[in-house]
Protein backbone atom coordinates (compact mmCIF):
# COMPACT_ATOMS: atom_id res chain seq x y z
CA UNK A 1 0.00 0.00 0.00
CA UNK A 2 1.08 3.27 -1.12
CA UNK A 3 0.60 4.77 2.56
CA UNK A 4 2.26 2.08 4.25
CA UNK A 5 5.57 3.34 7.19
CA UNK A 6 9.09 3.01 5.78
CA UNK A 7 10.62 0.91 8.99
CA UNK A 8 14.60 0.42 7.96
CA UNK A 9 15.51 -2.99 9.66
CA UNK A 10 19.66 -3.34 10.24
CA UNK A 11 21.55 -6.73 8.88
CA UNK A 12 23.90 -8.92 9.98
CA UNK A 13 26.96 -8.89 8.38
CA UNK A 14 29.33 -12.42 7.37
CA UNK A 15 33.44 -11.82 6.84
CA UNK A 16 34.93 -13.54 3.93
CA UNK A 17 36.16 -17.05 4.69
CA UNK A 18 37.69 -19.97 2.88
CA UNK A 19 34.65 -20.42 0.04
CA UNK A 20 32.65 -18.06 1.26
CA UNK A 21 31.95 -14.64 0.30
CA UNK A 22 31.31 -11.84 2.22
CA UNK A 23 27.20 -11.17 2.78
CA UNK A 24 24.75 -9.70 4.51
CA UNK A 25 21.91 -11.50 6.26
CA UNK A 26 18.60 -10.48 8.38
CA UNK A 27 15.60 -13.67 9.63
CA UNK A 28 12.82 -12.96 8.09
CA UNK A 29 10.52 -13.02 11.19
CA UNK A 30 11.82 -9.16 11.20
CA UNK A 31 10.01 -8.28 7.70
CA UNK A 32 7.28 -10.56 8.10
CA UNK A 33 6.38 -9.13 11.29
CA UNK A 34 6.44 -5.78 10.19
CA UNK A 35 4.33 -6.53 7.02
CA UNK A 36 1.53 -8.03 9.11
CA UNK A 37 1.40 -4.73 11.13
CA UNK A 38 1.08 -2.56 7.66
CA UNK A 39 4.62 -1.31 7.25
CA UNK A 40 6.60 -1.60 4.55
CA UNK A 41 10.64 -3.06 5.22
CA UNK A 42 13.45 -1.21 3.80
CA UNK A 43 16.62 -3.65 4.65
CA UNK A 44 19.96 -1.52 5.73
CA UNK A 45 22.62 -2.89 4.92
CA UNK A 46 25.82 -2.26 7.07
CA UNK A 47 27.26 0.95 6.56
CA UNK A 48 29.76 2.76 8.14
CA UNK A 49 29.89 5.82 6.51
CA UNK A 50 27.03 8.66 7.69
CA UNK A 51 27.17 10.44 4.25
CA UNK A 52 26.16 6.51 3.16
CA UNK A 53 23.01 6.00 5.94
CA UNK A 54 22.21 9.71 6.25
CA UNK A 55 19.91 9.63 2.87
CA UNK A 56 18.24 6.18 3.81
CA UNK A 57 17.36 7.56 7.09
CA UNK A 58 16.11 10.71 5.42
CA UNK A 59 13.42 8.42 3.72
CA UNK A 60 12.28 6.00 6.25
CA UNK A 61 9.81 6.22 9.31
CA UNK A 62 11.30 4.40 11.84
CA UNK A 63 14.51 1.86 12.50
CA UNK A 64 13.83 -1.99 14.48
CA UNK A 65 16.84 -2.88 15.58
CA UNK A 66 17.46 -6.03 14.89
CA UNK A 67 18.61 -8.91 17.77
CA UNK A 68 22.43 -11.31 17.16
CA UNK A 69 24.81 -12.21 18.86
CA UNK A 70 27.01 -9.97 21.43
CA UNK A 71 29.05 -6.90 21.21
CA UNK A 72 32.70 -6.54 21.56
CA UNK A 73 33.21 -6.15 25.55
CA UNK A 74 36.52 -4.27 24.83
CA UNK A 75 34.41 -1.62 23.16
CA UNK A 76 32.98 -1.01 26.27
CA UNK A 77 36.10 -1.45 28.35
CA UNK A 78 35.31 -4.81 29.88
CA UNK A 79 37.42 -7.64 29.83
CA UNK A 80 36.66 -10.53 27.23
CA UNK A 81 34.86 -13.47 28.25
CA UNK A 82 34.61 -17.21 27.03
CA UNK A 83 30.88 -17.57 26.81
CA UNK A 84 30.78 -13.60 24.48
CA UNK A 85 29.63 -14.55 20.45
CA UNK A 86 31.09 -11.19 19.15
CA UNK A 87 28.90 -9.95 15.87
CA UNK A 88 31.53 -8.72 13.06
CA UNK A 89 32.84 -5.87 13.72
CA UNK A 90 31.79 -4.13 10.62
CA UNK A 91 28.05 -5.01 12.14
CA UNK A 92 28.82 -3.48 15.15
CA UNK A 93 30.36 -0.32 13.62
CA UNK A 94 27.64 0.21 11.44
CA UNK A 95 25.14 -0.93 13.97
CA UNK A 96 26.34 2.01 16.78
CA UNK A 97 26.54 4.43 13.96
CA UNK A 98 23.14 3.74 13.13
CA UNK A 99 21.86 4.37 16.74
CA UNK A 100 23.48 7.45 17.48
CA UNK A 101 21.76 8.79 13.99
CA UNK A 102 18.56 7.64 14.96
CA UNK A 103 18.68 9.57 18.39
CA UNK A 104 19.67 12.40 17.17
CA UNK A 105 16.84 12.60 14.74
CA UNK A 106 14.43 10.82 17.23
CA UNK A 107 13.46 8.76 14.95
CA UNK A 108 10.90 6.34 16.54
CA UNK A 109 13.00 2.78 16.93
CA UNK A 110 12.34 -0.83 18.90
CA UNK A 111 15.32 -2.61 19.62
CA UNK A 112 14.92 -6.21 20.04
CA UNK A 113 17.28 -8.49 22.07
CA UNK A 114 20.75 -7.34 20.72
CA UNK A 115 19.01 -4.39 19.23
CA UNK A 116 17.96 -3.30 22.87
CA UNK A 117 21.23 -3.39 24.20
CA UNK A 118 22.57 -1.65 21.86
CA UNK A 119 20.56 1.61 22.12
CA UNK A 120 21.16 1.37 26.07
CA UNK A 121 25.50 1.06 25.37
CA UNK A 122 25.54 3.64 22.95
CA UNK A 123 23.48 5.81 24.79
CA UNK A 124 25.51 5.54 28.11
CA UNK A 125 23.90 2.67 29.53
CA UNK A 126 26.27 -0.96 30.47
CA UNK A 127 25.49 -4.84 30.55
CA UNK A 128 25.94 -7.79 32.14
CA UNK A 129 28.49 -9.87 29.63
CA UNK A 130 26.81 -13.37 31.07
CA UNK A 131 23.92 -13.45 33.58
CA UNK A 132 24.49 -16.98 35.14
CA UNK A 133 27.79 -15.51 36.57
CA UNK A 134 26.89 -11.62 37.12
CA UNK A 135 23.40 -12.69 38.33
CA UNK A 136 24.10 -16.56 39.91
CA UNK A 137 20.71 -16.48 41.46
CA UNK A 138 18.66 -15.03 39.25
CA UNK A 139 15.99 -16.89 37.10
CA UNK A 140 17.07 -18.65 33.54
CA UNK A 141 16.73 -16.24 30.82
CA UNK A 142 17.36 -19.00 28.30
CA UNK A 143 17.40 -22.89 27.64
CA UNK A 144 21.28 -23.85 27.81
CA UNK A 145 20.37 -26.40 24.66
CA UNK A 146 18.83 -23.72 22.84
CA UNK A 147 15.36 -24.61 23.13
CA UNK A 148 11.90 -22.51 23.65
CA UNK A 149 12.37 -20.55 26.75
CA UNK A 150 9.81 -18.56 28.57
CA UNK A 151 9.18 -16.38 31.94
CA UNK A 152 6.67 -13.62 33.13
CA UNK A 153 7.72 -9.85 32.85
CA UNK A 154 6.22 -7.46 34.62
CA UNK A 155 4.87 -4.02 33.37
CA UNK A 156 6.15 -0.42 35.21
CA UNK A 157 3.19 1.49 36.13
CA UNK A 158 2.56 4.77 34.01
CA UNK A 159 4.94 3.75 30.88
CA UNK A 160 4.26 3.41 27.76
CA UNK A 161 4.98 -0.83 27.75
CA UNK A 162 1.53 -0.91 30.26
CA UNK A 163 -0.25 1.37 27.98
CA UNK A 164 0.20 -1.14 25.48
CA UNK A 165 0.05 -4.51 27.36
CA UNK A 166 -2.11 -3.44 30.67
CA UNK A 167 -0.95 -3.67 34.25
CA UNK A 168 0.36 -6.75 35.44
CA UNK A 169 2.75 -9.18 33.77
CA UNK A 170 3.31 -10.71 30.85
CA UNK A 171 5.42 -14.25 29.86
CA UNK A 172 7.73 -13.73 26.84
CA UNK A 173 10.33 -15.85 24.82
CA UNK A 174 13.83 -15.45 26.37
CA UNK A 175 17.17 -16.48 24.73
CA UNK A 176 19.98 -14.42 26.10
CA UNK A 177 22.69 -14.47 28.36
CA UNK A 178 23.00 -10.52 28.67
CA UNK A 179 21.55 -7.73 30.21
CA UNK A 180 21.37 -3.87 31.08
CA UNK A 181 23.66 -3.82 34.33
CA UNK A 182 23.02 0.37 33.72
CA UNK A 183 20.61 1.83 31.84
CA UNK A 184 20.93 4.96 30.08
CA UNK A 185 20.36 8.00 31.73
CA UNK A 186 17.90 9.01 28.93
CA UNK A 187 15.91 5.49 29.40
CA UNK A 188 13.45 4.63 32.15
CA UNK A 189 12.40 0.65 33.16
CA UNK A 190 9.04 -0.54 31.22
CA UNK A 191 9.10 -3.60 32.09
CA UNK A 192 11.19 -6.02 34.94
CA UNK A 193 11.63 -9.84 35.12
CA UNK A 194 10.65 -12.07 38.37
CA UNK A 195 14.85 -11.54 39.42
CA UNK A 196 14.92 -7.87 38.81
CA UNK A 197 16.53 -8.01 35.63
CA UNK A 198 15.47 -5.08 32.82
CA UNK A 199 13.19 -6.62 30.07
CA UNK A 200 12.49 -3.40 28.23
CA UNK A 201 12.95 0.11 28.40
CA UNK A 202 11.45 3.52 27.08
CA UNK A 203 12.26 7.27 26.41
CA UNK A 204 11.85 9.56 28.80
CA UNK A 205 11.22 12.10 26.22
CA UNK A 206 7.61 11.77 25.54
CA UNK A 207 8.38 13.36 22.04
CA UNK A 208 10.54 10.38 20.97
CA UNK A 209 9.00 6.91 20.82
CA UNK A 210 12.16 4.45 21.42
CA UNK A 211 11.39 1.02 23.26
CA UNK A 212 14.01 -1.76 23.81
CA UNK A 213 12.67 -5.00 24.85
CA UNK A 214 15.15 -7.82 25.31
CA UNK A 215 11.90 -10.54 24.12
CA UNK A 216 11.84 -11.16 20.68
CA UNK A 217 8.42 -10.12 19.14
CA UNK A 218 9.25 -11.18 15.76
CA UNK A 219 9.76 -14.59 16.86
CA UNK A 220 7.94 -17.50 14.01
CA UNK A 221 6.04 -18.98 16.85
CA UNK A 222 4.36 -14.71 18.43
CA UNK A 223 1.15 -14.56 20.21
CA UNK A 224 -1.13 -11.41 20.14
CA UNK A 225 0.81 -9.73 22.93
CA UNK A 226 3.46 -9.58 20.62
CA UNK A 227 1.91 -7.84 17.67
CA UNK A 228 0.43 -5.27 20.36
CA UNK A 229 3.99 -3.97 20.57
CA UNK A 230 4.96 -4.04 16.71
CA UNK A 231 1.28 -2.60 16.00
CA UNK A 232 2.50 0.30 18.32
CA UNK A 233 5.79 1.17 17.03
CA UNK A 234 4.34 1.28 13.55
CA UNK A 235 1.14 3.98 14.76
CA UNK A 236 4.15 5.98 16.58
CA UNK A 237 6.48 5.99 13.18
CA UNK A 238 3.03 6.50 10.95
CA UNK A 239 2.40 9.35 13.22
CA UNK A 240 5.83 10.63 12.35
CA UNK A 241 5.81 10.66 8.48
CA UNK A 242 4.49 14.48 8.25
CA UNK A 243 6.32 15.78 11.48
CA UNK A 244 9.31 17.63 9.25
CA UNK A 245 6.44 18.92 6.98
CA UNK A 246 4.20 20.59 9.54
CA UNK A 247 7.27 21.76 11.31
CA UNK A 248 8.18 23.63 7.78
CA UNK A 249 4.69 25.16 8.01
CA UNK A 250 4.84 26.24 11.52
Amino acid sequence: MKNRPLIGINTDFRAPAKGRTPHCFIQSGYFECLLAANATPVIIPPLTRESDISPILDRLDGVMLAGGDDLDPRKMGLSPHPAVTMVSERRELADRLLVKLVQQRRMPVLGIGLGMQELNVVCGGGLFLHLPEDLPKGIPHRDPLGGAHRHTVVMQPGTRLEEIYGPGEIRVNSYHHQGVRKLAPNFRVAALAPDGLIEAFESKDPSWWVTGVQWHPENEGNISLDSQLIEAFIAAAASMRNAPALAKVG
